[in-house]
């Protein structure tokens, strides 16, 4: 099973940026899609975006479509998620995950196909 660890979260006024990063064990990651999620306090765990295994193909919530971006370095392991003009509402947990199922579209994937998972990483944005 794929290893997964986040960092780069923090605290940041709205319209501040992080970037987060996770960087996963094992041979498979340039095989493997990777996701990031986030969950807010008393909500469900949401998808936020998702890279295909060459990173070509990539898909974006609405909620942050235009503002965060996704990419990866195979040759690291690692996985980013760019997020800048961030709003209070971006505040949550956020989740590196490895997709264990394939689909014929990434975007159609949710938490289901991802059977690995970071401990995650606090994003906290003040108004």
């Amino acid at each position: 099973q794929v290893q997964l660890v986040e960092s780069g979260g923090g605290s940041v006024q709205a319209g501040g940026s992080l970037r987060l990063s996770c960087v996963a064990s094992g041979r498979t990651f340039s095989t493997t899609t990777m996701g990031w999620f986030r969950q807010a306090p008393g909500k469900e765990r949401d998808i936020v975006s998702v890279i295909s295994q060459s990173g070509i193909s990539t898909y974006y919530a609405d909620s942050v479509k235009g503002r965060f971006t996704i990419s990866r370095l195979n040759a690291k392991n690692t996985v980013y998620l760019q997020m800048n003009s961030l709003k209070p509402e971006d505040t949550a947990v956020y989740y590196c995950a490895a997709a264990t199922t394939r689909a014929k579209s990434i975007a159609t994937m949710a938490a289901p196909d991802f059977g690995s998972w970071g401990q995650g990483t606090q994003v906290t944005v003040s108004s």
